[in-house]
């Protein structure tokens, strides 16, 4: 989803989305991935250059005239194949060290979830501790996600530019993600929350979405004026604004 959000918050690379294309599965990965970065590099910048790496024979990581991060990956999986695109989040300054602590609190979180590849830190490397985790991959309610772990020196970290959504269809569910996962009342207002390391979340109403695309300008009106009221959602008092009660 995107949202004109106004300019309070600007993308960085602390969440970007991976880009996989599968050798094993496309003959022509490397000539897909070279047109797509070629594609996005139109008016951004890249951030590593497009080339072969110890962790895939071709990569690049670039922002896009949008401000929003991309990394390009040429993959071959030996395990369960990936999603084309995967959003990854990255662990820095007060997080640093703590991808792995986070990706174990989400799948703890989330049912349907498990846990992909976990590539850690080899010795040498300045600043990140040997065996820290690196890289890992996993899936919380099927669906794919990525994190990255650094100990360097950035200039970025999360903020409400990229929130995650999570779809509800009952008060109950609702309640349940906002008690697991906000962790700063000041952050709480309108369905988004923060969670302990810094992720925005949006908990979002399956009901919501089909009140905002079926219902009048009196309705909407109402319900807008109801929500913006909000920091959790409440169905009950959120269906009676939109059916004018």
């Amino acid at each position: 989803m995107a949202i004109n959000g106004g300019p309070h918050f600007q993308f960085n690379p602390s969440i970007s989305f991976f880009i996989n294309f599968d050798s094993s599965t496309d003959e022509n990965a490397r000539e897909n991935l070279d047109l797509v970065w070629e594609e996005l590099s139109q008016g951004g910048t890249p951030l590593m250059p497009l080339q072969e790496y110890p962790f895939s024979k071709r990569y690049g990581w670039l922002k896009d005239k949008y401000g929003l991060t991309w990394q390009l990956m040429l993959t071959n999986p030996d395990d369960e194949e990936r999603p084309f695109i995967v959003p990854s989040l990255m662990y820095v300054q007060d997080v640093a060290r703590k991808a792995e602590e986070a990706s174990d609190f989400y799948l703890s979180v989330f049912s349907e979830s498990s846990r992909g590849n976990i590539v850690r830190y080899p010795a040498g490397i300045e600043q990140d501790k040997e065996g820290t985790l690196m890289f890992t991959d996993f899936m919380l309610k099927k669906q794919w996600f990525a994190a990255m772990d650094s100990a360097q020196s950035h200039n970025f970290k999360f903020n409400e530019a990229i929130s995650l959504l999570v779809r509800c269809k009952n008060q109950e569910e609702i309640d349940y993600y906002w008690e697991m996962l906000s962790s700063d009342p000041k952050a709480e207002q309108c369905g988004w929350l923060r969670d302990r390391y810094g992720v925005s979340w949006q908990i979002w109403l399956e009901v919501m979405g089909e009140m905002m695309a079926n219902g009048t300008t009196e309705q909407l009106n109402r319900l807008t004026k109801k929500f913006l009221q909000m920091k959790k959602f409440n169905i009950e008092k959120l269906i009676e604004a939109y059916q004018g009660k």
